[in-house]
């Protein structure tokens, strides 16, 4: 026998419990004390690492929230005042029950995996916008404990690996037939078709939509770009010729403009050429006339 009273940190509670496994303990006393001290103090670890995850802004101002490996059976600090969260995760904290989970109008994606959750999910009905839950390493046994998830409209992706529920005959069908909006369990659609990551980061939109209707589109994309293509084509040929006639107009306005304009059609090289000619016309007599002068002299 062990003293509940020798027991006086959650160390000894732990290294009893192991002595507890071997054969020669057969009894292992402990006062309420003690184990509601120990309560007391996992409580208090959610609520530090809450507060160390705040990093002094606004519980409203935070969008996602990791909580991950803080041990706490339920969920503790966590309030209503997250109304703008998106994103939590509560992996591997020891969770039994989802008592105490505050509204948050705007939480998409919770994680929730290895925990020992049997049930109680009715008690995320404030987060109506919730498309992405992932239950696995839970305690989920049966589809009756799914049944709040109906009320999930917008909840596409379930996971539920490692759950006792997986084991249940036809569970794939049962599951897809309980809740009709979902698009991927456990990571693949009805189709066997996995998840894609750009899915998983930003949530799952119009994935309904038939192939076929995805190729028409595609197809008229493609039309739509040749159509475009022809067009500027078209507008880059009209621009040339545009570029063509005005840059032989401008050249034939440069040479009109070095030449000045003669109404009878003579170019001044013709008329530079007359004039000398007149000018040795002149000088002609005039040699003669001094000649004669200087003969009669």
């Amino acid at each position: 026998v062990i003293p509940g009273k020798n027991l006086k940190s959650a160390k000894n509670v732990i290294f009893a419990l192991f002595i507890h496994c071997c054969k020669f303990i057969k009894c292992i006393s402990l006062s309420h004390k003690y184990l509601s001290l120990l309560q007391k103090n996992i409580k208090k670890e959610m609520e530090k690492r809450i507060e160390l995850e705040k990093r002094g802004r606004n519980p409203s101002e935070i969008k996602e929230l990791v909580l991950d490996n803080c041990r706490s059976t339920q969920i503790v600090g966590l309030s209503d005042e997250f109304c703008n969260l998106e994103s939590l995760s509560l992996i591997n904290v020891g969770l039994t029950s989802l008592k105490g989970f505050p509204k948050l109008p705007n939480l998409r994606k919770l994680e929730l995996s290895d925990n020992r959750i049997s049930g109680g999910l009715n008690l995320l009905s404030g987060s109506s916008k919730l498309s992405t839950l992932n239950l696995s390493g839970n305690k989920i046994a049966s589809l009756d404990a799914l049944e709040p998830l109906k009320e999930f409209k917008n909840l596409k992706q379930l996971d539920l690996f490692s759950c006792e529920i997986t084991q249940t005959d036809n569970y794939r069908e049962k599951v897809f037939a309980l809740l009709p909006g979902l698009v991927f369990l456990d990571g693949f659609d009805q189709n066997d078709k996995e998840v894609e990551d750009s899915d998983e980061e930003n949530g799952v939109h119009d994935h309904n939509v038939d192939d076929s209707e995805e190729e028409e589109d595609v197809g008229e994309d493609d039309d739509e770009e040749e159509e475009n293509e022809d067009e500027e084509d078209d507008e880059d040929e009209e621009e040339d010729g545009e570029v063509g006639l005005s840059y032989l107009q401008n050249s034939i306005d440069e040479e009109s403009e070095g030449d000045d304009y003669n109404p009878d059609g003579a170019h001044d090289s013709d008329v530079d050429i007359e004039d000398d000619a007149d000018e040795d016309d002149e000088d002609k007599p005039r040699g003669q006339k001094r000649k004669l002068e200087n003969d009669d002299e």
